[in-house]
């Protein structure tokens, strides 16, 4: 190909690229209009009666029903209302979304080299056959989408979701608040400091120099003044006295001269300073960090060793925190080893020993997983009985012959708000809210990576919102390498912070989110099925439809543990 024909090339595909990121942001607008449609109809529905939300949608699209809902209704596991409708979040115009594009089981895109997820690493037949994200051959299968939440609008709803259920609190000895939220804002109870203090060791002293020392202000005799004293008597005109770091400034003073700044005559009783004096030099006046009634902190601060000794220096004894979310954990799969080496079909399960950490590190109290393998039975128990805030299963999210999760919600009366979104690895993940006020379900894909990016887009940001967190700031680094993107989904890849020459040089510089940061470095393995990169990476790149190349800037999802230090045991994002 000649120079003149690889730049037209090029021209065409910049002008595809832009006429499908047009097309994106006009079905994000309309899905925005859609989406507190769809919270506004669950909110509603969970004070009723369990349903489905949309389960009034018109006669006329009542038939239009996938293999799944027939199979549903021919086995006798209908609920008696016909077809379990699902609501999709960001379907036009709020309208139920329809199921007949499970029937393929979510086998599109399937790229060559790719097994199927029950085969994986985490068998539970969601995402089987997906690629990375990178393929743009299209498989036989239906095509979602259509259908699919955009991902941007999929993790807005999940975070709006979470904000929108009532705060429980509680007050917690000081000691014990580490890692959780603050429930309401930090006010100063006193002045900070509450009076005038030494910043210095030295002498503390009235009017101009040369100074006659003092021995007996406050009755502190040879040593001065000290801290924890009460106060020193006035300081008279003239007179030097000897004082410690934190004491009580007399009144009447005029600065303090740090011990190393100063000459003192013994024979003359006389104290000189050998620098300039300038007035209020190393006096901590009262107020001057705040004073009583200031907020110090918002609520949803996070607290820190450092929000400690704020809390305890401006008096608290006390504070009031969120409850952490509490976090059920369902693992899927009948073919799921929890020891040893795979064998005879089985594979050993990776999201089970990943999942529960992942999500402390969010903020939440987790219990320990349960492996339910592939029983519809015990799944709809686990559901109707659990007392959690949110429950995450792991696989099952598919079309499969035992893929319980979609006919189990329908069962119980579940109103579905995400129902796949258009991300690469993991788009068949859903969100849901159970009847009657029950806890929000998180359902992620089998395949590992696949279930990575359920935390990331559902997860996180329903946890940030249930926990009174506010939603991390974004920001965006230069890619240094081209990468390669779906042509319609977004896609995440896991990649390395890269900071001057050095590659995968660790976290962004202290000064902010991506401060010090000049590329970031995308990694292998990265399919669906992998966990090799997301290992080895500190967070994960947006790519848009349609990929970027070398130099262009792109959204960066931190991993929740890449800033953690060890007191954090593993609270912290």
């Amino acid at each position: 190909m000649t120079r003149a024909a690889e730049q037209a090339h090029d021209a065409e595909a910049d002008r595809a690229a832009q006429a499908d990121r047009a097309a994106e942001r006009a079905r994000a607008a309309e899905e925005d209009r859609a989406v507190d449609q769809a919270l506004a109809l669950v909110a509603g529905q969970s004070s009723r009666e369990p349903r489905f939300v949309a389960q009034s949608r018109p006669q006329a699209r009542a038939s239009v029903q996938s293999p799944r809902q027939g199979a549903e209704q021919s086995s006798g596991q209908s609920t008696g209302r016909g077809p379990a409708p699902s609501l999709a979040a960001g379907s036009s115009g709020g309208s139920p979304r329809q199921s007949s594009d499970r029937s393929s089981g979510h086998s599109d895109d399937r790229s060559p080299g790719h097994s199927p997820a029950r085969n994986s690493g985490n068998g539970s037949g969601n995402d089987s056959g997906h690629d990375s994200g990178g393929s743009s051959g299209q498989g036989p299968a239906r095509d979602r989408r259509g259908q699919a939440t955009a991902w941007s609008e999929a993790r807005a709803l999940a975070a709006r979701a979470g904000r929108g259920a009532a705060p429980r609190t509680q007050r917690l000895s000081l000691e014990r608040t580490l890692g959780h939220v603050l429930a309401e804002p930090l006010a100063a109870l006193t002045d900070l400091p509450s009076f005038d203090t030494s910043a210095m060791d030295g002498w503390v002293v009235a009017g101009p120099g040369p100074w006659a020392l003092g021995k007996s202000v406050g009755g502190s005799g040879e040593l001065g003044i000290l801290a924890g004293h009460s106060a020193p008597v006035p300081l008279p005109d003239g007179e030097g006295v000897r004082i410690a770091t934190g004491a009580r400034i007399p009144a009447n003073a005029t600065a303090v001269i740090r011990s190393e700044h100063a000459h003192v005559d013994a024979e003359k009783g006389l104290l000189y300073a050998q620098r300039q004096v300038i007035p209020g030099q190393d006096i901590r006046p009262r107020g001057q960090e705040c004073r009583s009634g200031d907020q110090l902190l918002p609520a949803g601060t996070l607290v820190t060793p450092a929000v400690l000794g704020l809390s305890a220096a401006a008096g608290y004894d006390e504070l009031v925190t969120v409850l952490r979310p509490r976090v059920d954990v369902l693992v899927l799969g009948d073919e799921l080893l929890t020891a040893g080496l795979p064998h005879g079909g089985l594979i050993r399960d990776a999201l089970g020993p990943m999942i529960g950490p992942w999500l402390r590190a969010l903020g939440a109290e987790v219990s320990a997983p349960r492996r339910l393998g592939d029983d519809a039975e015990a799944l709809q128990h686990a559901l109707t009985t659990s007392e959690a805030d949110l429950v995450i299963t792991t696989g099952g999210t598919a079309a499969g012959p035992v893929d319980h999760v979609h006919p189990v919600l329908a069962k119980i009366g579940a109103g579905l708000l995400v129902d796949g979104v258009a991300v690469r690895p993991g788009h068949p993940m859903l969100l849901a809210r159970l009847p009657s006020g029950g806890p929000h379900l998180v359902g992620l894909p089998g395949n590992p990576l696949a279930a990575v990016s359920g935390l990331l887009t559902l997860a996180e940001p329903l946890l940030r919102g249930l926990a009174g967190r506010a939603p991390e700031a974004p920001y965006r680094v230069v890619v240094r390498d081209e990468v390669h993107g779906h042509p319609h989904d977004t896609r995440l890849v896991p990649v390395v912070h890269g900071v001057g020459s050095a590659k995968g040089a660790g976290r962004p510089a202290s000064g902010g989110a991506g401060a010090g940061v000049e590329h970031v470095v995308p990694l292998h393995y990265n399919g669906p099925a992998m966990l090799r990169g997301i290992a080895a990476a500190d967070g994960l790149a947006v790519v848009p439809p349609g990929g970027v190349r070398s130099g262009t800037e792109v959204e960066i999802l931190d991993l929740p543990w890449a800033s953690a230090t060890p007191w954090t045991e593993g609270c912290f994002t």
